[in-house]
């Protein structure tokens, strides 16, 4: 070959078969590795922060047609609207503790009181008798109590319910501040993610945008009646059986009822106790009043609100409400339905079409 042609003289045995370079690509997969499992343990460690987040955008998109009703038919600016929303919202807040503390410390301080003597009733009954001759519950009881390391044990159980405590009011007071911006913010925010959508396709994915943030909406309308409801029926019937703490177990009822599936059972459990204490006739009653309410609730008054909020099938919905429980807890329960409704709107509007055109 010529010099200065600007070429390179070929081996003698011609080019041959190239071999990878496996360090190459055993360091690039093992910098891929690497990098996928920073990243999970990055999302693992801000996971309560991403839960904060989705649950406070899943209430501002829910509590969107009250702010949009406000503006409509009180002629306010959206900033009025938010904060009457968010007004409405600390005002039950407040009527729910209010309601709430004072026959919780009633009741705790009346237990402590009568613990002396319902200890020794307890301790004439033939049964618990038998028992402290067997096995001498009281004087394990008094040697608890009476160890060294008795007092750092209740000090240790105290320190972890105050951190349970402080971590509950931390959550909810993180997710309410985030729910006011975001509802503040709620118009921008869908304006900014449309337009990551080509200009071409802009309109239909703002359509049917729209029409989730308005399936959530109805939802989230829908629960808060149905809870409304069952909170009003557990009232009137709490003060007709003469219950002392009617209103504060009918806002147990209401606020449990948010909850899908098991909300209302728990409710019912928590009012049953609580009046069984009082009388076990009328707790019986009362279980047996909220078992039959159930019944109507699941099948007439829950299907009628719920007709127009999420077109799913209540199949999808237990399903939906089981697996998001299994996954994210209570959170996941309360996102399940309106996620899968906002799924069902995509495959109608999206994926059915197409495979039918082709």
């Amino acid at each position: 070959m010529p010099p200065g042609s600007g070429l390179t003289a070929l081996p003698a045995g011609g080019d041959g078969p190239r071999h990878p370079n496996y360090f190459l690509l055993g360091f690039v997969g093992a910098l891929g590795v690497l990098t996928a499992w920073l990243l999970v343990e990055a999302l693992i460690g801000v996971r309560a922060v991403l839960v904060y987040i989705l649950v406070a955008l899943f209430l501002a998109v829910g509590l969107n047609p009250v702010i949009e009703g406000l503006r409509d038919r009180a002629r306010m600016p959206r900033w009025g609207a938010v904060l009457t929303v968010c007004l409405a919202m600390v005002l039950f807040a407040a009527v729910f503790v209010w309601a709430i503390a004072p026959p919780l410390t009633e009741q705790a301080a009346s237990f402590a009181a009568n613990l002396p003597d319902t200890v020794d009733s307890l301790r004439r009954t033939p049964f618990f008798a038998d028992l402290e001759r067997r096995y001498d519950v009281l004087d394990r009881i008094e040697g608890l109590v009476t160890a060294p390391d008795f007092g750092q044990q209740v000090f240790g159980g105290l320190v972890g319910v105050g951190q349970v405590v402080f971590n509950t009011l931390f959550a909810t007071s993180t997710v309410f501040i985030l729910t006011l911006f975001f509802m503040a913010s709620l118009p921008g925010i869908l304006d900014v993610s449309y337009r990551f959508v080509p200009r071409s396709n802009r309109d239909g994915v703002r359509r049917i945008g729209d029409e989730i943030v308005r399936r959530i909406g109805a939802f989230i309308a829908g629960q808060l009646v149905v809870a409304a409801f069952g909170g009003v029926v557990a009232f009137f019937f709490l003060w007709a059986v003469g219950s002392a703490y009617a209103l504060t177990l009918a806002l147990v009822v209401a606020v449990t009822a948010l909850i899908p599936l098991v909300g209302t059972t728990i409710g019912a459990l928590a009012a049953s106790a609580a009046v069984a204490l009082g009388s076990p006739l009328l707790g019986l009653v009362t279980l047996v009043f909220f078992l039959v309410y159930q019944q109507i609730e699941s099948y007439v008054i829950s299907p009628r609100v719920m007709r127009h909020a999420v077109d799913v099938a209540p199949t999808a919905n237990i399903t939906a409400a089981l697996v998001g429980g299994t996954l994210m807890g209570l959170v996941g329960a309360l996102l399940a339905i309106p996620t899968v409704a906002a799924l069902t709107i995509i495959l109608k509007q999206v994926v059915f079409p197409r495979l039918e055109r082709r």
